[in-house]
């Protein structure tokens, strides 16, 4: 299959691509970067240098939006952003409206929506989602299949270990009552979520708090916290070698 190169695209120089790949108008592309097979790239997308591309991923999508949609919204969004030095995997979908920072690494089959930004050298695990209207911090880790619902806060260094699900309708979907209180969840600085859990709508988990494995949080997380449990109750103090202030990391 031949690939399309609409004649607005710029590419920059020593950037390579394999076969079938689609640029589409108005497309940017910065110097050094390496392409995969069957890449598609829409209209305006923007792209640093020496970011690598790999198969069948595809950037600067449109959202769709069904007839009932309570979220989705008929928008004029600007061009997806990709900074320098990032990593997309295969078959990965950035959408139109989405900024990502440079350094971050988008694992193969991760999903990242409209509205939503990605701050530098954050990790985005296998089969991750994140939801429109998110904001994902520096330096976190999204770990394999876990779920960012929309209206979500990361703030910096936040860990989600695989298979957690957020949320953000109390609803669950009935009633019109649920328009007017969607809110998803806030994790702030260094906070830590344990494989499989939950977390419920508008929830805040606080600074360097700490989920336990498979807990189901159905009230904020103090700052420093451990909790555990369906529904999460207070354990004990996250110990202090493990805070983030003693880590001793320093952003690159």
């Amino acid at each position: 299959m031949s690939t399309a190169l609409h004649p607005s695209v710029s590419l920059g120089a020593g950037t390579t691509y394999g076969e079938g790949c689609v640029f589409g108008p108005g497309v940017r592309i910065g110097a050094g970067c390496v392409i995969g097979h069957h890449v598609v790239f829409h209209a305006d997308t923007i792209i640093g240098k020496e970011v690598r591309i790999d198969d069948h991923a595809t950037l600067g999508k449109t959202p769709m939006r069904a007839a009932n949609s309570a979220v989705t919204k008929e928008q004029a969004l600007p061009p997806l952003t990709v900074g320098d030095s990032c990593i997309v995997g295969t078959g990965v979908v950035l959408y139109r409206g989405a900024t990502i920072d440079s350094k971050v690494l988008l694992a193969d089959l991760c999903t990242v929506r409209e509205n939503v930004t990605i701050g530098r050298g954050t990790i985005v695990g296998r089969g991750v989602t994140v939801e429109n209207v998110c904001t994902i911090g520096r330096y976190c880790k999204l770990e394999s299949e876990c779920y960012i619902t929309a209206y979500s806060e990361l703030e910096d260094r936040v860990f989600v270990a695989p298979g957690v699900v957020t949320s953000n309708d109390n609803y669950v979907g009935r009633t019109a009552e649920r328009f007017k209180h969607f809110k998803g969840v806030r994790v702030k600085k260094g906070g830590r979520i344990g494989a499989g859990s939950v977390v419920l709508p508008g929830i805040t988990i606080g600074e360097d708090g700490l989920v336990a494995a498979g807990s189901v949080v159905t009230r904020d997380v103090p700052p420093r916290t451990i909790v555990l449990g369906a529904p999460a109750k207070v354990w004990r103090e996250v110990p202090v070698e493990q805070l983030l202030e003693n880590q001793g990391w320093v952003d690159a």
